[in-house]
């Protein structure tokens, strides 16, 4: 054994602060993109946008490639048409009347009597403990029985029914008022009779029987549904009309007037007055059929137009060490981000057309159609690793005839077909959604005759994959959706 001197090469990726950095970008959405260019405006002087402001700050080359049917689709991921300088609103190959016409009334501009632009802004929207709040005030009551309405209000949940015992609601008022529990439960029933009515009920049945009571007796099956909702909840849900008949001694024909009348009534009163807001989602991309092809284009909101600041760019070279020093650094990164950029949007792109080309015949006919796609198949077509691909579908939007979709939505395992071929799990939802939507609502198909069926058309699938892909969907099963008719 002595020392000795060897020479051997060999690679290594190392995760410079230019890579971390184009990494990070590609698993921003576009609203964290819009949010970490600004920061990057605010913090760097050699940065600014190169044209526009506002909304506009946010224009974008446009990319389009054919992605169908003609040409080699390797050499039509890697064209692009690009320009720097040219406003690609002149050249939008996409007809987007209808997209951005009818957007709701906080997105249409207006003008001001100064001729200021403004944005129209849509009310705040109110919630069901405001509605509640509102009939309260409007009702005479003391200023006890006021806030014993106000704290029974502001403990309701989203769906109008309040857990909370009275001897908790009671303790919640003791430091302005000692009341009684039988005061409290008195005002709880008070309120059970605003808009909506059902409000403040402790379960179901109380619920339901609240709404009930509004009605006039004399109204048909009114007797027989109360009882039913007040003794019988459980052999109802069941929808077992023969042991309701036998329990309430009363004709089928009763019983089914009696059904029919507690239909009417909404078991969740309180979710009609929901708070939430629509999310409206900016598409990353676009695909349209034209002349025969499908094309795929970039948002102009996708590759902000980002340009180094020339009069600062101008005075690394004139300024003092120290503050040379500082402004090569800022050049440095700016470039370093309007390159990740760009980089960012050709990702996009490459994945966007790889995703059109191998989904054409979802875009053409349908869910049906959808075939299986992993982010291997992608990651091998456009010649990066899946965790880039994994970070390119996350988030980003896919405008498409048939509706706005995650890029993730065009991926799914695929099921076996009897010709050898597969069926992705999407097409199978969609397959199963549709022989529901078709079938007898007296006698709905069960997971099994879904199974047989999809096996007679061509899907080897099984009853138990049958019933994981409903339960996805949220459709009940066959017994539930026999009681709904």
């Amino acid at each position: 054994m002595k020392p000795a001197l060897q020479l051997r090469l060999h690679q290594q990726l190392a995760l410079t602060p230019q890579l971390q950095q184009a990494i990070r970008l590609l698993q921003l959405s576009s609203v964290e993109l819009e949010i970490e260019l600004r920061n990057a405006l605010e913090s760097n002087p050699l940065l600014e946008f190169s044209e526009g402001d506002g909304s506009e700050d946010f224009e974008g080359e446009e990319y389009t490639n054919g992605a169908s049917d003609g040409g080699d689709p390797a050499d039509a991921a890697d064209s692009k048409e690009s320009s720097a300088e040219t406003d690609t609103r002149e050249s939008d190959d996409f007809e987007l009347a209808g997209d951005f016409g009818d957007l709701p009334g906080n997105y249409a501009s207006a003008k001001s009597d100064d001729g200021e632009d403004m944005q129209a802004q849509d009310p705040e929207p109110e919630d069901l403990r405001d509605h509640l709040l509102w009939q309260l005030n409007l009702t005479p009551l003391s200023l006890r029985d006021r806030a014993i309405g106000t704290t029974i209000i502001e403990a309701i949940d989203d769906d109008g029914y309040l857990h909370e015992d009275s001897e908790s609601l009671q303790r919640s008022i003791s430091g302005l008022h000692q009341v009684a529990c039988d005061e409290v439960e008195a005002m709880r029933h008070r309120i059970q009779q605003f808009d909506p009515i059902g409000v403040a009920s402790r379960n179901l049945a109380d619920c339901l029987r609240a709404q009930l009571d509004a009605f006039d007796a004399e109204t048909p099956g009114w007797k027989l549904a109360r009882e039913m909702v007040s003794a019988h909840l459980e052999t109802l849900a069941r929808n077992d009309r023969v042991k309701l008949a036998k329990l309430l001694h009363a004709t089928s024909e009763d019983i089914d007037v009696a059904i029919a009348l507690v239909r009417t009534l909404d078991p969740k009163p309180g979710a009609q007055y929901s708070a939430s807001t629509p999310e409206f989602v900016a598409p990353d991309a676009y695909a349209r059929r034209q002349n025969g092809r499908w094309v795929v284009a970039l948002s102009p909101h996708c590759q902000p137009r980002l340009a180094i600041n020339r009069h600062y760019s101008d005075l690394v070279n004139r300024a003092q060490r120290g503050d040379a020093q500082y402004l090569r650094g800022q050049l440095q990164e700016a470039r370093w981000l309007i390159k990740s950029l760009a980089t960012r949007a050709d990702t996009m792109l490459k994945v966007a057309n790889a995703i059109v080309r191998a989904q054409t015949a979802f875009l053409d006919f349908g869910p049906e159609a959808m075939r299986p796609l992993v982010l291997r198949d992608v990651a091998e077509q456009i010649g990066m690793h899946e965790s880039t691909v994994s970070r390119m579908t996350t988030r980003k939007y896919l405008h498409t005839p048939r509706g706005t979709f995650e890029f993730k939505y065009f991926f799914s395992s695929g099921v076996s077909t009897i010709d050898g071929g597969a069926a992705s799990a999407t097409a199978i939802q969609a397959m199963i959604k549709k022989l529901i939507d078709e079938e007898t609502p007296r006698k709905p198909m069960s997971d099994q005759a879904l199974a047989v069926e999809l096996n007679r058309r061509g899907i080897e699938v099984a009853r138990r994959t049958v019933a994981k892909y409903r339960e996805g969907m949220n459709i009940p099963s066959s017994n539930e959706r026999s009681r709904m008719c």
